[in-house]
């Protein structure tokens, strides 16, 4: 099973929320009661589908699979005014960090970056009434109800980004991976072919008393990243939430200021606000002879461009204290100037409004959540149920706003997926 297998950062899912259940039509039977009146009980609410960010799940691989989530369906409702049972609701654990997208537009809908936040990806449909509900004092038997309304549902995009305070990032084989198994506990694949890292890897650093911080290792990125080049873009979106760059160079290369302003521009390339991200220069593989040479002078160049330098060996542990200790006092001071704040998470939107337009020469057509809605709920072989949505209609002004247009006895009139005659 390949690495890219166990580590997915984008899925695509479909979640359904459950249908609400029918009201139910029912009158009570009882001995020596010769009118029994209705006592038809309403459906139940159908559950919701809820994505819920758990600090044990680190990956979306579940959803390469399991791409269709759906809740359960309300309850029809019963006689004996018994309403249904509630359909139960789906919990979906995503990684912490998981950003949620709308899929046709791309438009965030939730930022999940703390352990237990959640999002209503999906609401459930709102159960029927019965029609015991529709009893009044002029009308006591009533033999229609409603019916559910549909749950939700729709496409959705995750994408993680990785909760990191520190993103190690340079050239592939400047030994970042070998930092990261020296800095934490983490134990990532190292070898001396570039590429090792192909995947980002995460590891747990503390200096002193201070608190934890977390050290992301990003694959290497080569020029064109930002393009896609060496999957380079798939990982640029993890920089986006380090609050420190350490820019890992192999002071033994070729040039290693050429490919520090090669990275560097990458980033920015993809994001220009990566130029304003903290970062500090590691100079690294000090255990090497061409690296003591050349660390010198590096070293100069570097901090008078204004990067903190430090040199150390991810092999020997040389400089790895003063490493530590910088990257803490960083990430604190961060922590404390820009704490993480949610992007968004999604509100009810509001209904749209009552549409009456005419279509054609003698076709007027009615849209609306809520007129649609009532044409939803409502059984259209109930003569009692279609005399109420016609009381309703008058209600709302839908048939003054018809009468308005010029639309005359026998017109169409298109409400959703049903055609009607216009009827004076």
């Amino acid at each position: 099973m390949s690495e890219r297998y166990l580590f997915a950062d984008k899925a695509k899912i479909h979640v359904r929320a459950g249908n609400g259940g029918n009201g139910a039509v029912s009158f009570r039977r009882e001995k020596f009661v010769p009118r029994g009146g209705p006592d038809g009980g309403n459906g139940a609410p159908g559950g919701d589908v809820v994505l819920v960010a758990d600090p044990l799940v680190h990956s979306l691989v579940d959803f390469l699979h399991r791409v269709h989530l759906t809740a359960r369906n309300g309850g029809h409702g019963e006689g004996g005014n018994r309403t249904g049972r509630h359909g139960s609701s789906l919990e979906v654990k995503v990684p912490v960090g998981t950003v949620v997208r709308e899929a046709d537009s791309g438009r965030v809908l939730a930022d999940l970056d703390e352990p237990g936040a959640t999002f209503l990806a999906a609401r459930g449909g709102k159960g029927g009434r019965g029609n015991a509900a529709f009893t009044t004092a002029t009308h006591q038997a009533p033999r229609f109800a409603e019916k559910g309304d549909s749950g939700q549902e729709r496409w959705l995009l995750l994408e993680l980004k990785l909760l990191a305070d520190v993103g190690l990032v340079g050239l592939p084989n400047a030994g970042k991976s070998t930092l990261l198994a020296a800095l934490t506990a983490a134990t990532p694949k190292i070898a001396d072919y570039p590429f090792t890292t192909l995947l980002p890897n995460l590891g747990v650093a503390r200096w002193n008393e201070q608190p934890p911080f977390v050290v992301a290792d990003l694959p290497g990125l080569i020029a064109g990243a930002h393009l896609g080049a060496g999957r380079g873009i798939e990982f640029l979106r993890h920089i986006e939430r380090t609050r420190v760059v350490a820019h890992v160079l192999d002071a033994a290369g070729e040039d290693p200021l050429a490919a520090f302003t090669m990275v560097n521009d990458e980033m920015a390339m993809y994001r220009e606000d990566f130029r304003e991200l903290p970062q500090l220069v590691v100079l690294n593989k000090l255990d090497l002879p061409a690296a003591q040479e050349a660390a010198p002078a590096l070293h100069r160049e570097l901090e008078a461009r204004g990067y903190p330098v430090l040199q150390v060996s991810g092999l020997t542990g040389a400089g790895l204290p003063n490493l530590l200790e910088l990257l803490s006092h960083r990430v604190q001071a961060d922590r404390a100037a820009r704490p993480r704040v949610r992007v968004l998470v999604e509100g009810e939107e509001p209904e749209p409004r009552l549409l009456v337009e005419k279509v054609g020469e003698h076709a007027y057509r009615v849209s609306g959540t809520g007129v649609e809605r009532l044409i939803a709920r409502t059984n259209l072989d109930s003569e009692q149920a279609v005399s109420r949505l016609q009381r309703s209609f008058e209600r709302m002004e839908v048939v003054s706003r018809l009468r308005a247009l010029g639309a005359r006895e026998g017109d169409k009139v298109l409400i959703g997926t049903q055609e009607f005659d216009f009827i004076e």
